[in-house]
């Protein structure tokens, strides 16, 4: 479904990849794991367009995708849950939801989140709470039903066990699963490297980009 082929990217003379080769096949779940700047984070959003590979290619679905603009990316299947959850802290946990349907009609909008909150039941039961003030484990729970109010084909998850206490990250890898039940691809970055390798069918490790 994704594969980076020879992918380099560069922030201005700095070339942060030196040639990562990555496959993810439908219906799988890869785990990339690596210390703290090895360049997984930068590997993530080389494919979402932001910065863009300076050689190499990335092709989803048998598209190269390698220079298109990040909001066609994400109209094309994939969504992502980035570090630090990045929820809007002023909007409830319902409008931050909407957020993420943004592009679809208001009745795909409504059966997304039922979807979500079939997922999350804490989420409906802070349907109206502004994100901000909900715990850790709750913020991460609305950003990946943020992502997935898109309907995504693919879910890309950037560290989503940070800062989280063992119960809810053994929760969140649970709901991890369950996506891989419903046929969504996903590609998870993580620092546990026994948690993410577990679950996953495959695993990659970057090192030094």
């Amino acid at each position: 479904m994704l594969v980076l082929e020879d992918v380099h990217t560069h922030y201005g003379k700095i070339e942060a990849l030196h040639g990562v080769s990555v496959e993810v096949k439908k219906g799988e779940i890869v785990s990339l794991i690596g210390a703290n700047g090895a360049g997984k984070t930068t590997l993530l959003m080389t494919v979402c367009g932001s910065p863009q590979a300076s050689a190499g290619r990335v092709i989803l679905e048998g598209r190269d995708i390698t220079n298109d603009a990040t909001s066609n990316i994400m109209r094309s299947g994939i969504a992502i849950v980035p570090e630090g959850r990045r929820v809007f802290p002023g909007l409830t946990v319902e409008e931050n939801l909407h957020m993420g349907g943004f592009f679809n009609t208001k009745s795909e909008i409504r059966k997304s989140q039922d979807h979500v909150y079939e997922l999350f039941p804490r989420l409906k039961e802070r349907e109206h709470q502004r994100a901000g003030t909900m715990s850790g484990g709750e913020q991460q729970m609305l950003a990946i039903g943020r992502a997935l109010m898109s309907k995504p084909r693919m879910i890309i998850l950037d560290e989503p066990s940070l800062g989280l206490a063992p119960i809810i990250i053994q929760q969140i890898f649970e709901i991890i699963g369950q996506l891989r039940e419903e046929g969504i691809t996903v590609f998870l970055v993580e620092q546990n490297a026994h948690q993410a390798l577990s679950l996953a069918d495959r695993g990659y490790v970057l090192e030094t980009g």
